[in-house]
């Protein structure tokens, strides 16, 4: 009778809904995220083609540098810029990492070769406020509702990418690949608007980042897993993108102006794909296994890249399989992240999971590029697939995240 009343009790508690002000700052700090992530993505779906327009642009190494030499500057300030925050205050720490993004861009405007493009993205990357952010959510949400306004942040960067395989190529068709980097610059103004007049003003989180210690994380052994997956997934998303708009013009005869046009169907149909997935995984509580078939589906997915990229529409096809996976994965993770990290260190278990993120845009570009460089584009998917491959079985001791 007990035990039939509580099981009642429970079925009858109210669902917990965001308060206005959670509801607020979670969608403001939600396109604070994917405004700037979107500013950062623009340059990845085109460069390796628009870049031969400039000096120094043949060389595929200095492409992937330049894709994603922002990860290393970001993977090295994003905690002691979360603590900054926790000291100073998330706008401040937020805005002056914005202006440092919006000069990084103009450097790029003005750039006369590849090198000082590069110059301009570590520039971009030194406004790494991706762990202030998340910093700044937690300090807006209630414990109850916070796993919900994560996964809004890391949903948007999924998002953030689509729109920048869309968006990208019309930019540079119709302003050419300077006018690519002046639209970055005003997204990141953009940015600045929003984190000035748009996030509400909310009191500082508890516990800090600084309170925590990096030993605490270092021995968790899921959030170590799951910082291992963000990593693997942007050090494949970059470096395939140093040969993969290539390949789209040499076998498909799309310039860097029309590669929207394989974009487009490509992301629209992953993202059909992937919503009941999504769906489904969230409504049966199956995060784990969501977790391991994906990353699954991403080993299958490079190991065919190899012999599919003989081919326009075989290369077509699993470039839909691999964004399918990307974006539940790119929504599944911070979430999952926030689940099992205890209360006590979750701000700096997000600081280390946005440093592995980094690390991994930063090393799948430069690794990438040196191989496209040296040994063609086949030995990039696979050294893709083996990382994958490798993640996936650390993926198997993953603990239910339920």
């Amino acid at each position: 009778m007990t035990i039939r009343t509580a099981a009642e009790a429970t079925s009858r508690r109210p669902h917990l809904k965001l308060h206005p002000v959670e509801r607020r700052a979670s969608i403001a700090l939600a396109l604070l995220f994917a405004v700037r992530m979107l500013g950062l993505f623009l340059l990845t779906p085109v460069f390796a083609v628009a870049a031969l327009s400039i000096p120094g642009g043949n060389d595929a190494t200095k492409v992937g540098l330049a894709l994603g030499a922002y990860g290393l500057t970001q993977a090295i300030l994003q905690i002691p810029l979360g603590v900054a925050s926790d000291r100073y205050g998330r706008r401040p720490i937020i805005v002056a990492g914005l202006l440092l993004f919006i000069a990084g861009g103009i450097i790029c405007a003005l750039a006369p070769n590849v090198d000082w493009i590069i110059v301009g993205r570590v520039v971009q990357g030194l406004g790494a406020v991706s762990a202030a952010i998340t910093a700044w959510v937690a300090d807006a949400t209630r414990p109850e509702v916070r796993t919900r306004a994560m996964a809004m942040v890391g949903g948007s960067i999924g998002i953030s990418f689509a729109v920048s395989l869309v968006l990208s190529p019309l930019l540079v068709g119709a302003f050419g690949l300077s006018g690519l980097f002046w639209a970055i610059s005003l997204l990141g103004f953009l940015c600045l608007l929003i984190a000035t007049f748009v996030v509400p003003v909310v009191p500082p989180g508890e516990p800090a980042i600084v309170q925590a210690r990096p030993r605490d994380v270092l021995r968790h052994g899921d959030l170590l897993r799951l910082n291992f997956g963000v990593y693997c997934l942007h050090f494949v998303l970059m470096s395939i993108f140093v040969v993969a708009p290539g390949l789209l013009q040499r076998l498909g005869g799309y310039t860097e102006s029309r590669l929207w046009e394989v974009y487009l169907p490509v992301i629209l149909m992953s993202f059909v794909l992937m919503v009941p997935a999504v769906f489904y995984t969230e409504t049966r509580h199956m995060h784990k296994q969501a977790l391991e078939v994906s990353v699954a589906g991403l080993v299958v997915v490079m190991g065919l890249l190899p012999l599919a990229s003989r081919g326009f529409y075989g290369l077509v096809v699993l470039m839909v399989g691999f964004f399918v996976a990307f974006n539940i994965l790119e929504a599944l993770q911070p979430s999952l992240v926030s689940r099992v990290a205890p209360p006590e260190f979750k701000g700096l278990a997000l600081g280390f999971y946005n440093t592995a993120q980094a690390l991994g845009v930063f090393s799948g570009g430069v690794v990438g590029g040196l191989l496209a460089q040296h040994a063609g584009t086949s030995p990039v998917f696979l050294v893709a697939a083996a990382l994958v491959f490798v993640w996936f079985l650390v993926t198997r001791g993953f603990r239910d995240a339920a």
